[in-house]
This record gives C-alpha cells, structure tokens and sequence, in this order.
C-alpha cells in the first residue's frame, strides 16, 4: 500500500490559520502527482488542491485565494497552506496521489469554529 501520513489539523477560529502537512513515500511522491482531499460530515470527499503532471496547481473555487499547495521534494511532503478558514472548511483533509489512488491515509481533522 501506498504510504501517506497526515498531520497539522487542529481546531481553529473563522478567519484563522492552519497549514496540513502529507508524508509520502518515496517512489510514490517521485512519480505522482499529489493532491488535498477533504470529506465533511455526511457529504462526499472532494478535491481541494492539487499538483498536475506539469507541476501546476489547481484549486477548487471554494478555496482559491485563501489555500495554497507545495511540495518539497527533498522532504517527500506536500503542504496545504489554510488561510481565512471559514466553518465551511471543517472537514477530514486526505493527501493522495492525483488522480487518486485507491488507498487512503488516515487524514488529518481541521474544525473551525464561528
């Protein structure tokens, strides 16, 4: 199975700050892109972010402005920076590769309270 561990979730107040944090194995991040996906209480898992095989970022339009991804390659990690974080954002928040692969961390949860 793929090795993906996340970290940095936490509970935060509207308009405060978190940055996500996604350790992937080697020969997994050296050939995958990576994304940020997160799933609400009840609702479906979606994609927040992600790297194309270009190496260009995307973003959902609930997020734009406010989330920024990263990778650093000498680390394996792939970061989600939450700016402006609304209650909206509450949600389980998974790294995978994109497009995903069929097994999942564990995620990370982010509540924000308003």
């Amino acid at each position: 199975q793929v090795q993906l561990v996340e970290s940095g979730g936490g509970l935060v107040q509207a308009g405060g700050s978190l940055r996500l944090s996604c350790a992937a194995s080697g020969s997994i991040f050296n050939i995958n892109a990576m994304g940020w996906y997160r799933q609400a209480p009840g609702k479906q898992r979606e994609l927040v972010a992600h790297f194309t095989r270009e190496g260009r970022t995307n973003y959902a339009d609930s997020v734009k402005g406010r989330f920024t991804i990263s990778r650093d390659n000498a680390k394996n990690t792939v970061a989600l920076q939450m700016n402006s974080l609304k209650p909206e954002d509450t949600a389980v928040y998974y790294c995978n590769t994109f497009p995903m692969g069929l097994h999942w961390g564990k995620g990370t949860l982010v509540t924000v309270s308003s």
